[in-house]
This record gives C-alpha cells, structure tokens and sequence, in this order.
C-alpha cells in the first residue's frame, strides 16, 4: 500500500506524520505538506541539501515499532486468520488489552 493510499483512509485529522529514511521522497513531502501535514522523516544519507525534521519526535518512533512487535507476539494477529475486516480489528483490541494489561 502507497502512503497516499493510506493517508487518503484515515480517520480524523492528522497532523504530524514519522517515517524513517525509507520514505524520504520530494513528492511525498510535498504531498503531506498540501495537506497540512507535517512530515516527521529524516532525510537519506545521500541527499543533497539537509532535510530540517523534529529530532525529539523522531526519537519517539520507538514506541510505535515497539507496539507492533508486542502485537505481533500474538499468532492469531501476525497471520490474520480471520476473514473479516471487523473480526480482525476486534482481535487486534482484545490483543492490546491483554498484552498491556500484564
């Protein structure tokens, strides 16, 4: 999936975006920017001029990736076993209370 294609299905608004080195492209940084988003994504090694981003929320991601791997301890989520849609996410939250909770 694109991330034009998943930020076209978000719900809400949303304002800030973090991404790592892999999604350091012009046109998606112009992209988020025409829609007031703020791109949190530091820029490739390579690059020609410096890319300015938030350090101290880049430094945050962490806690997201963190978040998946706990998620994906649970088989039921990491293969997806269920067929539906709704089905799936319900899984997801009962998953996240479990794995939180302890």
């Amino acid at each position: 999936t694109t991330a034009p294609a998943v930020l076209a299905e978000a719900p809400g608004r949303i304002r800030r975006l973090t991404a790592d080195k892999g999604y350091d492209a012009d046109w998606l940084r112009t992209d988020l920017r025409e829609k007031g988003i703020t791109p949190i994504i530091p820029g490739k090694r390579g690059r020609k001029r410096k890319i300015r981003y938030d350090k101290r929320r880049y430094r945050e991601r962490w806690r997201i990736e963190a978040t998946f791997n706990r998620l994906k301890d649970f088989r039921r989520i990491a293969t997806r076993y269920d067929k539906l849609a709704r089905n799936y996410v319900s899984a997801v939250a009962l998953v996240a209370v479990i794995a939180f909770w302890c």
